[in-house]
């Protein structure tokens, strides 16, 4: 999926495929790329997140600018908007997990983090992600931050799977997990904040990594419109 995307997003970028212009159909793009339907439908979402696609219910997908937007919209939020709200909410939660959490939260996140781990469905994983992130917001005994959290679990969820897909990020995100459940373990509320600080800080790296890379160059090799690599 990754190298369907860069291709189709290289050739939106250097005008193949210009502002206005409709792509092909979704039959016609799997049999030139040699991919299934689900891959290339999973491709098409990710260019639409970056801003440079847009879909017309029974007319297809047309380009709409020739470069990604840096901020990205995950349901009805913007990527900063999110990272934002998370900042000032997730990362005190932590802290407060960790002093008010009960022996049943423990058991519940500990239970939920080894599912996780051993979970290989990226759907499966992005609702045990958003579940992992209220079962935190739960502990902290507060409802007002459980209802923050459920308020964009939505957006989360989307964000989560454009990260995983892309960014590769699901191991990463497993230890960055542990790491606040063996906070909340500990009862440190310096550890635990430390540990949801960095997890929301990789998101924001990957996020960034995706829609704005370095160069060129290093992007991920992307298959021709024969099926052979470029």
């Amino acid at each position: 999926m990754e190298a369907v995307l860069t291709h189709l997003r290289e050739a939106i970028e250097r005008g193949d495929y210009a502002v206005g212009d409709k792509l092909p159909s979704e039959a016609e793009l799997c049999r030139r790329l040699e991919v299934s339907r689900p891959v290339l439908r999973e491709a098409l979402r990710a260019l639409q997140t970056m801003g440079l696609t847009a879909s017309r219910t029974g007319k297809g997908t047309f380009v709409i600018s020739s470069g990604p937007v840096e901020d990205p919209t995950f349901g009805d939020y913007a990527a900063s908007d999110l990272l934002e709200v998370r900042r000032h909410i997730e990362i005190p939660v932590a802290g407060y997990a960790a002093l008010r959490r009960s022996a049943e939260d423990l058991d519940h996140l500990s239970h939920l983090l080894e599912r996780m781990e051993r979970e290989t469905d990226t759907t499966a994983w992005v609702a045990m992600d958003t579940l992992f992130h209220l079962a935190v917001a739960q502990a902290a005994r507060n409802p007002v931050f459980r209802r923050v959290i459920e308020e964009i679990r939505d957006a989360l969820a989307r964000q989560s799977a454009f990260l995983n897909e892309l960014g590769g990020r699901r191991e990463q995100s497993n230890r960055e997990h542990r790491a606040i459940v063996e906070a909340l373990a500990d009862g440190s509320e310096h550890d635990a904040v430390g540990a949801m600080s960095h997890h929301l800080e990789r998101v924001e790296t990957t996020l960034t990594s995706i829609v704005r890379p370095a160069a060129a160059d290093d992007r991920t090799t992307a298959p021709t419109e024969g099926g052979q690599q470029a």
